[in-house]
C-alpha cells in the first residue's frame, strides 16, 4: 500500500458542541412539557457517544435505554428511526437490522442532527410516550441546531 500523496483529500469531521447538545435537550424538553408528556432525551455526537441526557421527572426508567439506542440508531444510519423501521419490516431490505450494533431501535423517536452545511453532527433519541409524540419531541429538539 502506498503512502498518501498530497493529492489525497483531507478528512474533516464536524461534531456537536456541548452547548448545541444542551440546546437540543432543552428544546425537546420544552416540547414535551407543551404536549404534557414525560420523556427521556438522549443526544449523541458524530461518533455516537452520549453528549447530553435528561430524564424528566417521572419519565419511565425503561425508556432511558430506548432513548439512547434511538439516538445511536439515527446516527449510525443518518436517518430518522421511523424510516429505518419501514425498511425493517418482514420482507424489507433491512429486516432484522435491530439485532445489529448491540441492539437498535427501529421505530420513531430518533432523528439525526445536521450542521448548517448539511453534515450530520449527531442525533437525538426520545422515549417515554407514543411513537408519534416521541418523534414530535425529537424533531423539536433537532430544530434547535
Amino acid at each position: 500500500m502506498s503512502p498518501p500523496t498530497s493529492a489525497s483529500p483531507a478528512l474533516s469531521t464536524h461534531d456537536l458542541s456541548l452547548d448545541q447538545a444542551q440546546a437540543v435537550v432543552e428544546a425537546a424538553r420544552a416540547k414535551a412539557v407543551e404536549i404534557d408528556t414525560k420523556m427521556d432525551i438522549a443526544v449523541v455526537d458524530a461518533g455516537c457517544n452520549l453528549k447530553a441526557f435528561a430524564r424528566m421527572d417521572g419519565a419511565w426508567l425503561g425508556s432511558i435505554d430506548i432513548a439512547i439506542k434511538k439516538a445511536r440508531t439515527a446516527r449510525y444510519f443518518d436517518m430518522p428511526t421511523g424510516e429505518i423501521g419501514k425498511l425493517a419490516q418482514p420482507g424489507g431490505p433491512l429486516f432484522n437490522i435491530e439485532h445489529s450494533n448491540g441492539g437498535l431501535i427501529s421505530f420513531p423517536g430518533g432523528v439525526p442532527l445536521h450542521a448548517a452545511d448539511g453534515s450530520v453532527i449527531g442525533a437525538i433519541g426520545v422515549s417515554g410516550s407514543s411513537v408519534e409524540a416521541d418523534h414530535e419531541v425529537a424533531t423539536a429538539g433537532a430544530k434547535a441546531i
